[in-house]
């Protein structure tokens, strides 16, 4: 494997860049988030392999090459959902053992074999618009996500290769990219995708080989936007000019990627017209249609963001995509700015509207999160639109990536989870090592090894929600400035050294704005960064969905071990229940007749992993 070019993101050179990612195999994980990657690497990605080949989609390539004869199965979109698993499977091979390895290297190495058979001589690759279809190739950009395939495949190609060092899957990337660039573009002809995509993928192929007419032809297609060649709708946010848009609007998902991709390309140019218009976008998200949980998209018709405010509980979509999405997006919006806003957001919609994506056993799934359930949504092994799945599949081994960043002179901690990191500053070897239980503990031990004296700064990020903190440096409390979230630790390291990290994890009680009208006299509750809800399953006695609780309580926390979730953090609030029986419609009393109880909160990432029940994140408050 090529150990030294595993990057998600390789923009060590990028201009507007303020600091530069780590490579996978500088980046060891364990702790909480190691569970989910260990998962991801053992159960995720061999039990999707068995769902791609049951369901046909890699049978798809065997017939695009002509090796088998059949129908075309599913989707026409069925492609993405192969290359997001190879995309994913090609980074597991960095964590595997010896065992797993070999297994997970023949599964790539089986369908990557497949997909190159399938490859037309003139680059093109989509196998649903083969033999009877091939005459309709690129005559429907709006709806049939050629480019958006296209798009996945050079993310997968480029993660393969990074891994492994094998061109075989870049090749083909390479010739597809070759293809589009002969068919698109200014003086060709004029078009783009009805699903974003391909925008992010054409930048990184521009990182990686260094070729400016890939950074060009993603620049073409997200200026394309809004003259009408992708349907003219807001679904497919070409309504209007990208550089036009005022808020975050039309399909969650596409808009998100769509900012991935216009981010990434201002990460290459620092164009400011892209970062005022970004910027802006992200201020209309973050304060007016972003859930509780990180989740994006509140509408089931077109999988949408709503109006302003417009955030329903038992309706929310809040596709795990969208997730999955809007944590990307913060990334590259914190490599652009060093803010820690940016790391507050991808840690918000990680430890909850995210993880709750998966189940505990790493191979159910939620397509859609919503806030609050009568008891009849569950995950499921396996969509008909599988993209859910397998995007999971591709982010989850991707994590570690994400922990630490780097400039010539600073070391940046921008998550917290035990974990190790080794990389090089001013040519001296630099060791870091996080111990700690977050996101469940906010005391954070980090060692600092470093063979010889080498000075730089230690940017440890204060997470947004923190009313308190502490730094003690080799066991002496010490004060430090705070720039943009992070504080600074200036200082000519040597030896081993200790840094000590104390947050205060008090359970929050946070309400929404006036103007979200489901909310109103209701409160969540949190710790850290965790978001809690009430399940049945922990309330036998209780109705979730009734109760109220008094938010200036002193909320009581234990930890238990669950026979399906395993060791967790649980709090307990006191309240009061509502009678029994009480009719559709009757007299207001403030004099209602109400019993006194208590509830059970579990992290809202961990439920529907048992018994089926209701479930509730947003608590009346009483007002007794």
């Amino acid at each position: 494997m090529n150990k030294g070019q595993t990057y998600l993101t390789k923009c060590e050179k990028s201009p507007a860049a303020v600091f530069k990612p780590l490579s996978l195999t500088q980046v060891r994980v364990g702790g909480y988030l190691g569970k989910y990657v260990e998962r991801s690497v053992k159960v995720t990605i061999p039990s999707q392999y068995e769902l791609l080949e049951n369901t046909g989609r890699i049978d798809n390539f065997r017939r695009a090459s002509g090796k088998i004869k059949k129908d075309f199965q599913g989707y026409f979109f069925n492609d993405s959902d192969v290359y997001k698993w190879l995309e994913g499977c090609s980074y597991a091979l960095l964590y595997a053992e010896p065992e797993e390895r070999e297994k997970l290297k023949n599964m790539l190495d089986n369908t990557v074999d497949e997909i190159v058979a399938a490859q037309d001589e003139d680059g093109y690759l989509n196998t649903y618009f083969t033999f009877e279809r091939k005459k309709d190739r690129w005559s429907d950009l709006a709806n049939m996500h050629e480019l958006y395939c296209a798009g996945h495949l050079i993310q997968a190609a480029i993660a393969h290769h990074r891994v492994t060092g094998e061109r075989k899957f870049l090749d083909v990337a390479l010739r597809l990219a070759k293809h589009i660039d002969d068919v698109f573009g200014p003086g060709k002809r004029h078009g783009t995708c009805g699903h974003p995509e391909i925008e992010m993928a054409l930048v990184e192929l521009y990182r990686e080989t260094g070729n400016s007419k890939f950074l060009n032809l993603a620049h073409y297609f997200i200026v394309e936007r809004g003259h009408g060649f992708a349907g003219g709708k807001e679904y497919t946010i070409d309504h209007k000019p990208f550089l036009e848009l005022i808020n975050m609007t039309g399909h969650a998902v596409r808009m998100l990627y769509l900012c991935c991709g216009a981010t990434d390309f201002y990460l290459e140019t620092a164009n400011k017209d892209f970062y005022r218009r970004l910027t802006n976008l992200w201020e209309d998200f973050m304060t007016t249609k972003i859930y509780i949980t990180g989740g994006a998209g509140s509408r089931y018709e077109g999988e949408a963001f709503g109006e302003e405010y417009e955030l329903p509980n038992r309706r929310a979509y809040a596709e795990s995509c969208a997730s999955i999405a809007n944590f990307m997006w913060n990334w590259r919006m914190l490599l652009a700015t060093a803010d820690s806003k940016f790391a507050d957001a991808m840690e918000q919609v990680l430890y909850n509207g995210l993880l709750s994506g998966i189940s505990v056993d790493g191979k159910h799934y939620f397509y859609v999160n919503p806030l609050e359930d009568l008891g009849k949504h569950r995950r499921k092994e396996w969509f008909q639109c599988a993209c859910c799945p397998t995007n999971m599949a591709r982010f989850l081994p991707s994590l570690p990536a994400y922990i630490y960043t780097y400039s010539d002179s600073s070391v940046w901690v921008h998550l917290y989870e035990q974990s190790v990191c080794d990389l090089s500053l001013k040519g001296k070897s630099v060791q870091i090592s996080q111990q700690t239980d977050y996101p469940f503990n906010g005391r954070v031990e980090i060692t600092m090894k470093c063979d010889e004296p080498v000075e730089f700064d230690l940017m440890l990020r204060i997470p947004g929600w923190a009313n308190e903190w502490q730094i003690e440096l080799n066991g002496k409390a010490e004060s430090f400035d705070v720039k943009k979230g992070y504080a600074k630790i200036t200082r000519l390291w040597n030896g081993t050294e200790t840094v000590s990290l104390f947050i205060p994890f008090g359970v929050r009680v946070v309400q929404s704005h006036a103007y979200v009208r489901e909310n109103l006299g209701k409160v969540v509750v949190l710790r850290g960064p965790i978001l809690f809800c009430a399940e049945q399953v922990d309330n036998p006695n209780v109705d979730v969905l009734a109760f109220e609780i008094d938010p200036d309580q002193h909320f009581d926390t234990y930890t238990a071990v669950d026979p399906t979730l395993g060791e967790t953090l649980f709090i307990r609030a006191k309240g009061l229940q509502g009678a029994k029986g009480s009719l559709l419609y009757e007299p207001y009393s403030k004099n209602r007749i109400l019993n006194s109880g208590k509830m059970v909160l579990v992290p809202y990432h961990l439920w529907a992993n048992r018994e089926q029940g209701p479930m509730v994140v947003w608590l009346k408050v009483t007002d007794q």
